[in-house]
C-alpha cells in the first residue's frame, strides 16, 4: 500500500509533469524556494557552493588530445591513439581540439538549444512528450521523473538522429537546421573517434565501425536553469553514460565532474568533451572505463550542453553484443554476458539514474 507521503509526492510530481513548462517555468514564476519535489536527501547533497567557485580538486590535468596530429602523418596517428588509449584507460574521459567542427557551428547549435527552451510556452508545449521510444523529437523534464528520488534541476529534448532522423518539420524551426548541421558534423567526428578506439584496443581501425557502433546517434539538449538553493539539489547526479561513447559540448559556464581517482575534477569549458560509455567499457571487456560524472545545479545560468550519445538503444534488433572476442583470453576471460541493446534500455530506464552502476547487472 502506498503511503500517504508517497502518493502526495506522487501527486506533486504529476502536477509539475503536467504544467509541461518544466524547471524553467519554475524560475519563470520567481520561485525563491524550489518545491520539495526537487530537495534531495541529506545523504545525497553535495557541499554547499559558493558563488563563483566549484569547490572541486583542481590538482589534475585534464586530458586535452590535438587531433589535428593525426593528419600529419602515421607517427602523429600512433601518438594520437596512444593518448586516447592511455585516457580511455584512466580517466574515461578526454578533450578533444582541432577536430573539425567549425566553431561557428557549435555556437549556433548552442544558440539554438538555448532557443528552443526559451519559446513561447504553448510553442514549447507542443513538443512535450514521455514517449522517448516513439517520438523522434521529445522535450521532456528528467526521464526518470516518477521514478528517481528527487527530481533534478534541469529541462531536455531529445532528438534520435540516427539512422531513422525525424522529418524537418518534426524538429522546432528554432533549431531545426543546426541540429541537422551539427549532427552530420557530430557523426563525421564519431567516424574518427572510433577508428582511433579500435586501433587504441590493439583491433583493425574498422572494428567498431563494424560492429555497429557508429549506427545510432541521439542528441540529447540540456538546460539548466539558476537554481535559488543549489544546496538542496542538482542538475545531473551522478553517473555513466550507457553509450559506446558521448560527445559533449558545454558553455562557458561549464559545470561537468568527473571522478578521477576518488576527486571530483572540472572539465573546463572551451572544447568538446568525449567520455567512454558502458557499451565500450562492456565490449572492452573493463579495459576502457566508463566513469561517473555530475553536474551541480549553480547558482548562475541558464546552463545549455549538448549531449551526442552513439549507441543503438531504441532499434528494434536482436543482435547481441558482450566482450569482443579478439580481446579475450584464458588470462582475460569475459567479463559480462552478451545482450541486446533492448534489454540494456530497458534496465537503464526502469532503474533511472540512481548513483549506481548499471554495470553489475550485467556482469558474469
Amino acid at each position: 500500500m502506498m503511503s500517504a507521503k508517497s502518493s502526495d509526492r506522487e501527486a506533486e510530481v504529476r502536477a509539475f509533469d503536467e504544467t509541461k513548462l518544466g524547471v524553467k517555468g519554475i524560475v519563470d514564476a520567481g520561485v525563491t524556494t524550489i518545491p520539495s519535489i526537487f530537495i534531495n536527501p541529506i545523504s545525497k547533497r553535495l557541499p554547499p557552493p559558493k558563488p563563483n567557485s566549484t569547490g572541486c580538486d583542481g590538482q589534475f590535468n585534464f586530458p586535452v588530445i590535438d587531433l589535428r596530429a593525426s593528419e600529419n602523418g602515421l607517427d602523429h596517428w600512433k601518438k594520437v591513439v596512444e593518448e586516447i588509449r592511455e585516457a580511455s584507460e584512466t580517466w574515461g574521459f578526454f578533450q578533444v581540439i582541432n577536430h573539425g567542427i567549425p566553431d561557428t557551428v557549435l555556437d549556433e547549435i548552442l544558440k539554438g538549444v538555448k532557443g528552443f527552451f526559451e519559446l513561447d510556452n504553448e510553442v514549447k508545449k507542443g513538443y512535450y512528450s514521455r514517449d522517448f521510444a516513439n517520438d523522434k523529437f521529445a522535450y521532456h523534464c528528467n526521464a526518470d521523473l516518477y521514478s528517481a528520488v528527487a527530481v533534478n534541476w534541469r529541462d531536455s529534448f531529445l532528438c534520435y538522429m540516427a539512422p531513422n532522423p525525424p522529418t524537418p518539420d518534426e524538429i522546432p524551426p528554432v533549431c531545426r537546421e543546426i541540429l541537422i548541421e551539427y549532427s552530420k558534423q557530430v557523426m563525421k567526428l564519431g567516424k574518427m573517434l572510433f577508428e582511433i578506439l579500435s586501433e587504441a584496443l590493439g583491433l583493425q581501425q574498422c572494428h567498431l565501425l563494424d560492429m555497429g557502433c557508429l549506427d545510432g546517434l541521439s542528441i540529447l539538449g540540456h538546460y539548466y536553469p539558476a537554481c535559488p538553493q543549489p544546496e538542496l539539489t542538482i542538475g545531473t547526479p551522478k553517473h555513466a553514460d550507457g553509450s559506446y561513447i558521448t560527445i559533449l559540448l558545454q558553455d562557458q559556464l561549464g559545470g561537468l565532474q568527473v571522478l578521477h581517482q576518488n576527486h571530483w575534477v572540472d572539465v573546463p569549458p572551451g572544447a568538446l568533451v568525449v567520455n567512454i560509455g558502458n557499451a565500450l567499457q562492456i565490449a572492452s571487456n573493463d579495459k576502457f572505463k566508463s566513469v561517473e560524472h555530475r553536474v551541480p545545479a549553480k547558482y548562475a545560468g541558464p546552463r545549455i550542453s549538448i549531449a551526442s550519445f552513439f549507441s543503438t538503444f531504441y532499434l528494434e534488433t536482436t543482435q547481441k553484443y558482450g566482450p569482443i572476442k579478439e580481446l579475450l583470453s584464458d588470462e582475460n576471460p569475459p567479463k559480462y554476458r552478451e545482450i541486446t541493446m533492448k534489454e540494456y534500455s530497458i534496465y537503464n530506464m526502469k532503474k533511472g539514474l540512481d548513483e549506481t552502476s548499471n554495470l553489475d547487472y550485467f556482469r558474469i
